[in-house]
């Protein structure tokens, strides 16, 4: 009930970035209960390649803590994280996350490799994978299906004026 709770409010963020043409990842970290920190996918935004949602969250929650190691936080993140984003959940000690849609193309957290969860690693990640999954999914196909669509009507009115 509590990983629903918390998955809601990360897709609350993959709304907002949805409605500013970002791909719709949404993230929360919980401390104690409490969110310490909201983020969404911001790439395109500040025309970087960093601006992950998972970055963006563990940075802000840093800041609340006064500490780089988040041993007693729990994130949610609506799509299963990069290898980036995985190198910085291990990297900040986060001891769980929760994932809502798995990213065949490039997940790292079991799709395509597993880095939370690296035995010779010096800390593991334990993992929640598909709460409110379908409402994670359905985001995110949404979103990219509008996107080809609009694409297509791009290039429809290109070749229409030319």
């Amino acid at each position: 009930m509590e990983d629903e709770k918390f998955m809601k409010e990360a897709l609350k963020q993959a709304k907002r970035a949805y409605k500013q043409d970002e791909v719709p990842i949404g993230c929360v970290i919980v401390q104690n209960g409490e969110i310490i920190a909201r983020a969404y996918n911001k790439r395109n935004k500040k025309r970087n390649p960093l601006a992950h949602a998972e970055i963006l969250a563990i940075n802000k929650a840093a800041k609340v803590t006064g500490d780089w190691r988040l041993e007693d936080c729990v994130m949610y993140i609506t799509l299963e994280p990069c290898q980036m984003c995985a190198g910085a959940i291990v990297q900040a000690r986060i001891p769980k996350v929760v994932i809502g849609s798995m990213n065949p193309k490039a997940g790292c957290a079991g799709s395509i490799l597993n880095l939370l969860q690296v035995q010779a690693f010096n800390h593991q990640v334990e993992l929640v994978k598909g709460v409110m999954e379908e409402e994670c999914t359905n985001m995110l196909q949404d979103f990219f299906k509008e996107l080809r669509d609009k694409k297509k009507e791009e290039k429809k009115k290109l070749q229409e004026q030319a």
